[in-house]
């Protein structure tokens, strides 16, 4: 995995953060798993965006598989992507998003099969005082009420 990429970003008291993501697999290296820490409180994602077939491949069938979990937390296991050179030798997954933990497996074929997308973690943060004083004087400004309808004298 390669974090490449930080972007940050603070919006309504969430911290932003987005990270390039990308694995290989190969017929050496079958499986890759991404996993965040068990103790972090914040939100992760893995949004894949393409899978593509690398430099070496043969022309074979490439199947790549994805294992996670379900609503119910149990494990199941999705093929994504069918990979031939001479057909189909890349396919986007349009920011497909995973929860990890997740577990991508080179089903069938060689590869090489590289991976990419992004990792976004979102977390809550104490907003600054500066925000704060800026809430405060949001807070202070009165509503502007509409104006009241004058009747026509005749």
């Amino acid at each position: 995995m390669a974090a490449l990429l930080q972007l940050e970003s603070r919006e309504a008291g969430l911290c932003l953060g987005k990270f390039v993501f990308g694995c290989e697999l190969t017929g050496n290296t079958r499986s890759y798993t991404f996993k965040v820490d068990e103790d972090d409180n914040s939100e992760h994602i893995l949004a894949l965006s393409m899978v593509c077939l690398t430099d070496g491949a043969k022309d074979e069938c490439n199947v790549v598989e994805v294992v996670g979990r379900n609503r119910q937390n149990q494990e199941i296991a999705v093929p994504v992507a069918n990979l031939k050179l001479s057909c189909q030798p890349a396919l986007s997954l349009d920011n497909f998003q995973l929860q990890p933990p997740v577990t991508f497996h080179l089903k069938s074929g060689s590869g090489p099969v590289h991976l990419s997308g992004r990792h976004q973690i979102m977390h809550r943060r104490a907003p600054s005082e500066e925000e704060e004083s800026v809430e405060e004087e949001e807070e202070e400004l009165t509503p502007i009420m509409p104006a009241k309808k004058q009747r026509r004298r005749q």
